[in-house]
């Protein structure tokens, strides 16, 4: 236990009562680990209020805009009657209703996370109390208790795992809300707790848990275990952490080690923090400029009062004396700058902030009410989960995705292939009518009926008897990891430790070789409706370095054939060279599919003769599990191999994926992905989704494994984006000045660019690049000297793709743009392990997807698809900004708003006052009514001038609306409409009978607008006031036009010419200075491998290891006696080896092969009745 402070030995008092009293009621053993939280729950709360806290968190939060401070301190300063000369009331109420309005909108928001909060908190877990498993909420879970999980079910906790209904405590575990990994892992409990599985047994297990505190290791656990006299080591291998789902495994039993806020989901999810957006910021500023200036004022006015009080006011002392407590001229100067202070408080814009919250209000209804934004598949909506961030939507520059799950479906389906030079699954005619998806159950009554296929000529080849097309589905069947259930007479059930293997081996079977089961050495198919039983010879386990797997088998006639799959870039090479022009036309296939963004592997086998077997069988034994010896070995049998063809599987995307991506990048919106996936993989979605592209100048991949190595890289790739982009500006030189000098000025030449320095040559890349990096390195480039290295390169490339990262550096990834670019980032993701990058950005989305609803409750915008975003961006007006995404710019670059158009309107507004003031004043000095009384009065004066003020202001805004809607109209006019509404009651005999001190001036509004002058002053002010705009607005229209007139320009001539091909001009704009729509689909000269397979290392050594297997007592006893070795801690220790260099050069990360030869390769295949009395455990669900 160690040492501890007095302190800390009362709390681990307190910790152990309280575990000594639920092991009592038979709850189970306490642990050290959280020692400090003896009363930690497993609540978790992403709300930022309770009942207690949300006023003053709430109004503090309020006051930290600067305009509610002021109201505030004027507020205070009106409540002092010497300075004092408006009602306390004119800024309260005002106040009072900006605080209101975004109070109750802080607290719907807070609301429905409570409510999100709840769902998640109210969750079932069956737990162990009073020796019997009883269901409690995942609340109530504490620190301690013992867990029953089921299968398919979210482990509730970070649990150590104790026993499992599968053999040796085996369990499997899908981790993709987590690390974003598809594929299944296995995780083992400690084989002294394997056996526990009984609620009886558990009760009385008493041990004691010493372990590491709380972390965000993801992939790491230390910690010890105490048990009848004797201790256990326990790593993450013993581990099942919350966010995991328990996948093919009927039952498991854990012990709670971590709870609630110290699981390492939620250490990974990060504060909530309090958004605010660049327009309040912006506001702020200008508010404290206006105040400054309101100062200054106070300042002028006040000395101007000193210097009257005591020049001319003293003399008046015997007649008009000073207030008390004024006993002099500088005391009066000072009342006076605050009395100012008072009078000028309109100088600050409250109904500024008010109307922003309206609008903001509006905004996520409007989002949540949106149509086409709603899903009818999932039945889900659009939610807008703040009301803060609505103006944030169109100033958004990067945006930072995760790929499983967000930007694909998690669904493989085998969609093409290439068998002896022949190409299958292409569709005739892609204009015509669909072709019709072929039935194979005349064919085959074992056929899964949820395999989608459409190319009849490939079935009919399989069907006579074609050698290759069969030898080619015969490997399928044969050489993987899959595990086959079979519930009843052809009711199979694959479980697949990855979704790629599933689908080639459902692809196999729909195709007449079908994997039926598998034993410790053997495996069974049936073929063309003949059962045929193989002896498993070894099985090569694939990894990252091979890229490939292999089986050795003997057919039941004797022959042994070695069947490999795998990458082409290390298949090919292994071939034997006959048959150069099969490998030519093969990989040219290859490189068709991977140009559609399919995933491929080569197929290929070799022939053995009995000698080479003895040969390689000794020399693999000898190897024992020695790196460098199986890795010889490995490639001595893995040669002269011959080619049978490859497979092309779709990681299937959402709808609308490549297109979103296209559009939003017409919006000089950049996407990066950010994924803890696999870099095969995620590239092969970079070019699915048409964010990679073959005919990009180039793509950087940054793999080193120091600091100094991934420095190096950044800089070569940075000089070569500089090399390519002065080749290409020369070229363009060129170009142009055979058009001329004026050419050459309208495209800027490149001479210009070669003499700015080499930050700025960064900014004027030209070409498209891409970078990809993987999460070793990506590490080392989020050091604090290599931050600006990593984002000067990053941010000159037109797509990025980050692959296995962890949570927390997608966050680091979005807080670095932040920092260096100071653009606005939105991040998307459907997993747990994105809520940390979703709260980083400024822009957070959720999908409610596959992966729960951490994302979505962490989120500030929620909805079902990624295509979705275009419309949450470009939504304004929808039909013409998703036509014309570049009208998004103007809000990346705030040109809309900014300190420049804030001086702008602030001179326009010294201008409107001037001409507002001393037109009417000049009129109506000399006018007279029709009486002939004079209209010098100031309640005419006054209502002239205001009446005119609204006027210009309505008109001002007509003028600057360019898309009307009904609320366009209902605001502009409704505004004249109540304010003549209200002056007209303001000064109406029935306030003056009931308030007399209050409104004087009955009469006074009726009079003044029925005298003709007072109508020509106003249209004249009016006409003063807004012909000087309008005549820059049509010069600046006509000089130096703005995309968004273009745009309307443009449309306006469509709609006159009226002919079918109107929108050909808008095409052609739209292309200008983008890439075109077919260039998205062009498939470049140069060649590259689509390889990606989603598979971990060790299933081969676990099938042949028979872990995995329920064999009988007899079978299990003989068979323990030669496999006593745990395969986990046979891949812990290959983590500490080292590979040789590839090939390339290129320093590549310690990798570990793992294979096994069974002992009896001489033997005959095993009896059927041993394979119907094994039974398989799955390791995937397809």
């Amino acid at each position: 236990m160690g040492h501890c402070s007095s302190k800390e030995a009362a709390v681990w008092r307190c910790l152990q009562r309280n575990l000594l009293q639920r092991r009592r009621e038979g709850s189970g053993p306490m642990t050290e680990s959280t020692m400090k939280n003896c009363t930690m729950l497993n609540c978790i709360t992403t709300s930022k209020y309770n009942v207690l806290t949300f006023l003053p968190i709430n109004l503090f939060e309020q006051f930290q805009e600067v305009a509610n401070t002021y109201f505030l301190f004027l507020l205070i300063l009106q409540l002092i009657p010497q300075i004092s000369s408006l009602s306390w009331f004119t800024t309260i109420v005002p106040l009072a209703l900006v605080l209101s309005i975004t109070a109750v909108k802080d607290a719907t928001d807070d609301y429905f996370r409570h409510r999100s909060d709840n769902q998640v908190n109210n969750r079932q877990s069956r737990v162990l109390i009073r020796g019997s498993l009883q269901n409690e909420k995942w609340m109530n879970v504490r620190v301690g208790d013992i867990i029953k999980l089921e299968n398919n079910q979210f482990v509730a906790a970070d649990l150590l795992l104790l026993s499992s209904s599968e053999p040796h405590g085996l369990c499997y575990i899908e981790t993709a809300e987590l690390d974003g990994e598809t594929n299944m892992k296995v995780r083992q409990s400690v084989s002294v707790t394997s056996e526990l599985g009984d609620p009886n047994n558990l009760a009385q297990f008493n041990g004691e848990v010493v372990c590491e505190p709380p972390n965000n290791k993801l992939d790491r656990f230390r910690g010890m275990l105490y048990w009848r006299e004797k201790k256990y080591t326990l790593t993450n291998q013993n581990m099942l952490l919350r966010g995991c789902v328990l996948r093919n495994t009927e039952a498991c039993y854990g012990l709670v080690i971590f709870a609630g806020p110290d699981t390492k989901l939620m250490q990974n999810s990060g504060r909530t923090k309090f958004k605010r957006t660049s327009i309040d910021r912006l506001m702020n500023t200008l508010v404290l400029w206006i105040f400054g200036f309101l100062v200054c004022m106070g300042i002028v006015l006040a000395v101007g009062n000193a210097v009257w009080e005591r020049e001319v006011g003293t003399l008046f002392q015997h007649y008009l004396p000073w207030d008390p407590p004024v006993d002099g001229f500088l005391f009066s100067a000072v009342l006076t700058f605050w009395s100012y202070v008072i009078i000028l408080n309109t100088v600050v814009p409250i109904s500024l902030y008010v109307s922003v919250e309206v609008i903001r209000l509006g905004h996520s209804y409007f989002i949540n009410w949106d149509q086409l934004m709603f899903c009818s598949k999932c039945n889900t909506a659009a939610e807008a989960r703040t009301t803060t961030l609505s103006e944030e939507l169109g100033q958004v520059e990067y945006i930072f995705s995760d790929k499983t799950g967000t930007l694909t479906q998690n669904i493989m389906s085998f969609k093409k292939c290439s068998i002896n030079g022949h190409s299958y699954g292409e569709v005739a005619n892609p204009l015509g009518p669909h072709p019709k998806r072929l039935d194979f159950t005349p064919f085959n009554l074992l056929a899964d009926p949820d395999f989608c296929f459409y190319d009849d000529t490939l079935l009919e080849s399989v069907k006579v008897g074609d050698s290759h097309t069969q030898e080619f589905f015969r490997l399928l069947s044969l050489c993987h990891t899959v595990m086959s259930e079979e519930k009843s007479e052809g009711e199979l059930v694959y479980k697949a430790q990855s979704p790629d293997e599933s689908a080639l081996v459902t692809a196999a079977r729909n195709f007449g070789f079908v994997f039926r089961s598998r034993t410790l050495g053997t495996i069974t198919t049936t073929e063309m409706g003949r059962t045929v039983t193989y002896t498993l010879l070894a099985i090569l386990d694939f990894n990252n370095a091979r890229k490939r797997m292999s089986v050795i088998v003997r057919n039941p006639e004797g022959r042994i054939r070695l069947y490999c799959k795998g990458a082409d870039t290390v298949l090919l090479e292994r071939l034997r060279p006959c048959k150069q022009d099969l490998i030519n036309i093969t990989s040219d296939h290859l490189n068709e599919y991977a140009a559609d963004g399919l995933r491929t592997l080569a197929l290929a086998y070799r022939d053995l003769t009995e000698e080479q077997w003895d040969m390689w069988s000794e020399s693999h034994q000898c190897a024992d599990k020695e790196e460098d010896l199986l890795s010889a070995a490995y490639e001595q049998i893995e040669q002269d191999m011959t080619l049978l063809g490859g497979t092309a599987i779709e990681d299937k995307l959402q709808e609308g994926v490549p297109e979103t991506i296209a559009l939003l990048s017409l919006a000089n919106i950049k996407t990066w992905i950010v994924t803890g996936d696999k870099q095969e993989t995620a590239v092969n979605i970079g070019y699915s989704c048409k964010m990679l592209t073959d005919d990009m100048t180039q793509v950087f991949i940054i793999s080193g494994h120091s600091v100094q190595r991934v420095k190096q890289e950044l800089r070569r790739a940075r000089e070569q984006m500089i090399a390519l982009s002065q080749t290409k500006d020369s070229e363009r030189e060129e170009v142009v000045e055979g058009c001329g000098e004026v050419c050459f000025m309208k495209f800027g030449g490149a001479g210009k660019q070669s003499q700015c320095p080499p930050s700025n040559r960064m900014d004027n890349i030209s070409g498209d690049f891409a970078l990809i990096i993987n999460g070793h390195s990506l590490a080392h480039a989020l050091e604090a000297d290599m931050e600006e290295e990593f984002i000067t390169t990053a941010c000159a490339c037109k797509a990025v793709i980050c692959c296995r990262v962890t949570p927390l550096q997608k966050a680091q990834v979005v807080e670095l743009v932040k920092k260096y670019k100071r653009a606005v980032t939105l991040a998307i993701g459907d997993g747990a392990n994105d809520v940390s990058m979703i709260k980083s950005a400024h822009i957070g989305v959720g999908i409610s997807g596959q992966e729960g609803i951490q994302a979505v409750l962490a989120s500030d915008y929620s909805f079902s698809q990624f295509r979705f975003l275009q419309r949450l961006l470009l939504d304004v007006p929808d039909q013409r900004s998703l036509e014309y995404p570049k009208l998004y710019e103007p809000g990346q670059f705030n040109l809309l708003f900014n300190k420049k158009v804030f001086f702008i309107c602030i001179a326009q507004g010294i201008y409107t006052s001037v001409v507002l003031f001393f037109v009417p004043y000049a009129i109506l000095a000399d006018a007279s009514q029709n009486n002939g009384e004079p209209l010098t009065d100031y309640q005419t004066f006054a209502v002239t001038t205001a009446t005119a003020l609204v006027i210009v202001v309505s008109v001002q805004i007509s003028l600057d609306t360019g898309f009307w809607t009904i609320f366009n109209h209902v605001f502009v006019w409704g505004s004249l409409g109540c304010y003549f509404t209200i002056m007209f009651a303001v000064h109406s005999q029935t306030l003056f009978s009931s308030f007399p001190n209050h409104f004087h001036f009955v009469g006074s509004a009726q009079s003044t607008l029925l005298q003709p002058v007072v109508w020509l002053t106003i249209a004249l002010a009016t006409v003063i006031c807004i012909v000087p705009v309008l005549a820059f607005r049509f010069l600046k229209l006509d000089l130096k036009p703005q995309l968004s007139d273009t745009v309307r320009h443009t449309q306006l001539m469509c709609e006159k010419k009226r002919r079918p091909a109107g929108g050909r001009v808008a095409s052609n704009w739209r292309r200008a200075g983008s890439v075109s729509e077919g260039r998205l689909g062009a498939r470049g000269g140069s060649r590259r491998s689509g390889y990606a397979f989603a598979h971990q290392e060790g299933f081969g050594e676990l099938i042949t290891s028979g872990k995995n297997m329920r064999l009988s007592s007899l079978a299990l006893a003989s068979f323990a006696s030669r496999h006593s070795s745990s395969w986990i801690e046979t891949l812990r220790r290959k983590k500490h080896a080292h590979t040789p260099p590839s090939t390339s050069g290129e320093c590549t990360p310690a990798l570990s092969h793992s294979s096994s030869v069974l002992g009896c390769s001489q033997e005959a295949p095993i009896e059927v009745e041993t394979v119907q009395e094994s039974r398989m455990i799955p390791t995937t669900s397809t």
